[in-house]
């Protein structure tokens, strides 16, 4: 017999983060989870273990804790230089397109918005947006760290330092900013303000990432 998961069961300081209670009226139940683990070779290695061993050790809990829990492992590939955080990329990598889903559902019926990091190129429904060097290098910089508020002097540091061409200063960056948001058009608030704070890339539900070869403008 199922039973269907109660989050109030568990006491609250024992309770995973972001843990909701299922509608009433939703005959679902949990099966499992995913943990996204964000750690590549070299820093394993510095700190004296490899990949392999992390993931057994995480099985070898597993069963400790819940003998006869079944485990399943993946690793994320991505092109090398792409930046962005490692726990990002692997939760994109490893998003499971199941059938019916909204991603799937843009990338067949070629309707929304598809940004492909690796061919350099920005979809909205059926036309290719001409973005200029500088406006995909900007909305490259903000969806590899999608969620995250960036400052504008961080965006001048990575994006425009060192480049020929006279250094904007941050109200230069606002206009880049507009610009950028009248190509995006219907579009254009995935790029949200943040007062004081600077620009954030916010994912909305018919906004497909792809990421694909070639290096990023990241600069770590």
């Amino acid at each position: 017999m199922s039973s269907t998961f109660d989050p109030d069961a568990i006491p609250s300081d024992r309770q995973p983060q972001g843990a909701r209670r299922p509608d009433a009226s939703s005959t679902s139940e949990v099966r499992g989870f995913a943990i996204y683990v964000g750690l590549d070779e070299q820093k394993a290695r510095a700190a004296g273990i490899d990949l392999a061993s992390v993931v057994e050790a995480l099985r070898t809990l597993t069963a400790q804790l819940v003998p006869g829990a079944e485990t399943s492992a993946a690793v994320a590939l991505a092109p090398a230089g792409i930046g962005g955080r490692d726990v990002d990329i692997v939760r994109h990598a490893l998003t499971d397109l199941t059938p019916g889903s909204q991603q799937e559902t843009v990338a067949k019926r070629r309707t929304g918005m598809m940004l492909d990091l690796g061919r350099k190129r920005l979809r909205i429904d059926e036309r290719i947006v001409p973005l200029t060097y500088r406006e995909l290098e900007l909305l490259q910089f903000l969806v590899l760290r999608e969620g995250l508020t960036v400052p504008r002097a961080q965006i001048i540091e990575t994006i425009w330092v060192g480049m020929d061409g006279e250094v904007p200063n941050e109200r230069t960056i606002d206009v880049h900013v507009r610009r950028l948001r009248m190509k995006l058009g219907k579009y254009g608030d995935v790029v949200r303000t943040v007062r004081g704070g600077g620009y954030r890339f916010d994912r909305q539900g018919d906004v497909v990432i792809r990421y694909g070869e070639g290096p990023s403008p990241d600069r770590f």
